[in-house]
């Protein structure tokens, strides 16, 4: 366990293109005041990510993502109050990151794009969120799902974790993923759910980010065939949100800060009812 409590962690893109907020921050002021925002209404963490990785998108180099993210880190530091977890698959841009204020490096890719991400982190004593994919975000979704989606799923967080432990990144730095809507069809994300406790043996604590994502939009979608839009999710996600906190997430990534704030102490007041 993290703490008595669910831990948020709030969503800052940076980027033009991603699935739920391309495009929200233009400039480097909406970006920092969105910050200052997530923080007021009760945020512990700030993830901040500038490079899109929804479902078809080809990535940016890393040049492009450091223009994007640099300038608003700098903005940020010593000044924003909660830690700074960054959103990349690149050690050379989650380098420069930590050395500029981030505390934490959230890698979708779980090492398999840049392994060299664990030197970093374990070189940084920063923490390490490693999560599970099938394939890539430019073919995660056209790709065959796995048969077992919670064996696949341990599986690769186990490798993952292989990797960073060999490259001396200490256990207590470790969270893992099950990476909700990263190669999983819209069934297999609410067996991911179901499921959370399974992946808990694993020894790790648990992050799961399911906020305004394309599995909730399927179910809540008025007719077969259709998809409720990103900005009519909110109360799906907040169920997933109380679901993944009942089966055992320690931290919940998500978008609506202050709502899943109420979610998740909600939640945790449940749970010590246990």
């Amino acid at each position: 366990m993290l703490g008595p409590r669910t831990l948020i962690m709030g969503v800052l893109n940076v980027t033009p293109d991603s699935f739920s907020d391309g495009g929200k921050h233009p400039s480097v002021a909406s970006a920092v005041d969105a910050a200052f925002a997530m923080q007021r209404a009760g945020a512990d963490i700030l993830d901040i990510g500038a490079e899109s990785t929804r479902p078809g998108s080809r990535g940016v180099s890393g040049a492009e993502e450091l223009a994007r993210l640099l300038p608003v880190l700098e903005a940020l530091e010593g000044r924003l109050k909660i830690p700074i977890s960054v959103d990349t698959r690149k050690a050379a841009v989650a380098e420069i990151a930590l050395g500029a204020g981030a505390e934490m490096v959230n890698d979708v890719s779980g090492l398999r794009h840049d392994p060299r991400v664990a030197e970093v982190a374990a070189r940084h004593g920063a923490g390490l969120v490693l999560m599970h994919i099938r394939g890539t975000p430019e073919t995660m979704q056209k790709s065959p799902f796995a048969k077992n989606v919670t064996r696949d799923v341990a599986r690769g967080l186990r490798r993952s974790i292989a990797i960073a432990r060999r490259a001396g990144v200490a256990k207590s730095r470790i969270i893992v993923d099950p990476g909700i809507g990263f190669g999983k069809s819209y069934e297999q994300n609410y067996e991911l759910l179901a499921k959370l406790p399974t992946l808990a043996k694993l020894g790790y604590p648990l992050l799961v980010g399911t906020s305004r994502k394309g599995f909730i939009g399927k179910t809540l979608a008025p007719e077969k065939g259709k998809t409720a839009p990103v900005e009519e999710r909110i109360w799906g996600t907040a169920a997933t949100v109380a679901a993944a906190i009942l089966n055992g997430a320690h931290i919940v990534r998500v978008h609506d800060v202050a709502e899943m704030l109420q979610v998740a102490r909600t939640a945790d007041g449940v749970l010590q009812g246990r």
